[in-house]
């Protein structure tokens, strides 16, 4: 079985939120969702933000050379 992409996954969480949103779903099921989304929520924001920092500015200077700089640097 391959592993999910991160658009899978997030879509999976919204499917959760939706599913308790509801209010259907028993208290138990609820909890454990509510639990295993808060996972999938924190797994997803740490590869976000590692996919963040990899991002990098190019710019061209007056003089022709290219300079990278980290995008969160970017004012």
């Amino acid at each position: 079985m391959s592993k999910k992409s991160f658009e899978e996954r997030l879509a999976e969480v919204e499917t959760m939120i939706a599913d308790m949103e509801t209010g259907g779903l028993p208290l138990q099921e609820t909890v454990s969702r509510y639990e295993r989304g808060m996972q999938m929520i924190s797994a997803l924001e740490k590869e976000l933000s590692e996919a963040s920092q990899k991002l990098t500015i190019l710019t061209r200077g007056a003089d022709g050379t290219d300079t990278e700089q980290p995008l969160e640097e970017e004012e």
